[in-house]
């Protein structure tokens, strides 16, 4: 983060410049040692999820701030999205080597850009120095009952994902060397990889229509993994259906097969459904204003098996990057 000198506001004055706002829903926020929040109404639950993003772990050196501060909330809003739960509240703890207002001031503007978007109020937190790093904490409500969960699919559902995959693995690998990309490829694949869109209105309209959902965070063989394991079934992938861009697509098998099943940071949805629901799960998308693609079945028998474009079918692992045992 080097940027020119400048002098540091103080801890409180950092939060009462860019992070303090009048509230409309919750009942008390930013400024008090609790943030206070009015209950669901009777039949509906609090969602609450949190995420961390460390610098060197979740984001190189050097990102745009304004884009570091829009992803950080869009990965939390992306957890309540996948369990089908309306954006109600969140905390943002935040660890920075100095209050440098040039890199706070894009950080927030990035951040409640996006919390505005999705009708979401900032209620607390706290700061500290330190290494750079963001911890949020999302809090949402959905009816009791309604929540789409991991444990929730069937043999014979279909398997079903949002939006295209593997871009924003590809985007590391173009800036690990492993790939070359044009100008224009290189940015749309950042794009995708600094700016993911959350897809809490799918997340909603998917209600009473998807049996098990889950975000893709890790890459979509080892998320579909944690379903699986939960729901205690098996799935088969068809390769040719999974949706890839044109620039994905022009790289060689190996990279895409990486990218699309191991890959991580999609943030799209994935989720099953009964067949059924074909034209339910239609609906929900055209209302999210969001493409959803067909992309396999959930099977009886246990373990994750793709077929290949020549009908081959092989196992695959389901394994999700893992920050203590993997380099990704």
């Amino acid at each position: 983060m080097d940027t020119p000198a400048a002098a540091s506001l103080g801890e409180f004055d950092l939060i009462a410049k860019y992070f303090s706002r009048p509230v409309r829903r919750a009942v008390l926020g930013v400024g008090d040692d609790c943030a206070l929040l009015e209950a669901p109404a009777p039949g509906m639950h609090w969602a609450v999820s949190t995420d961390m993003l460390v610098e060197g772990r979740h984001f190189v050196a050097g990102v745009a701030p304004e884009r570091l501060g829009h992803k950080a909330l869009a990965v939390n809003l992306s957890d309540l999205a996948a369990c089908g739960a309306t954006p109600r509240a969140f905390l943002l703890s935040l660890a920075l080597p100095c209050a440098d207002e040039a890199f706070v001031e894009p950080f927030a503007a990035g951040l409640l850009a996006l919390a505005d978007r999705h009708a979401i109020e900032l209620v607390g937190g706290d700061t500290t120095g330190g290494a750079l790093a963001i911890c949020i904490t999302v809090i949402g409500e959905v009816p009791a009952g309604q929540a789409l969960l991991r444990s929730g699919a069937r043999a014979g559902d279909d398997l079903w994902v949002s939006g295209v995959l593997g871009d924003a693995r590809l985007a590391l690998e173009a800036w690990r060397g492993a790939a070359a990309l044009a100008a224009d490829d290189l940015a749309a694949v950042q794009r995708a990889l600094e700016l993911p869109q959350p897809r809490v209105a799918l997340g909603l309209a998917l209600r009473g229509v998807a049996h098990a959902a889950i975000d893709l965070s890790d890459g979509l063989a080892g998320d579909l993994g944690h379903v699986l394991a939960r729901s205690r079934v098996g799935a088969l992938l068809d390769w040719s259906a999974l949706p890839r861009s044109s620039t994905l697509a022009a790289q060689p098998q190996p990279l895409q097969q990486q990218c699309v099943l191991g890959g991580g940071d999609d943030y799209e949805l994935l989720f099953s459904a009964p067949t059924s629901a074909r034209s339910g799960v239609q609906k929900a998308a055209d209302r999210a204003a969001v493409a959803v693609s067909r992309i396999g079945t959930v099977q009886a028998e246990a373990g994750l098996r793709v077929r290949w474009p020549d009908d081959r079918v092989s196992a695959w692992a389901a394994r999700s990057f893992d920050h203590f045992a993997s380099e990704g």
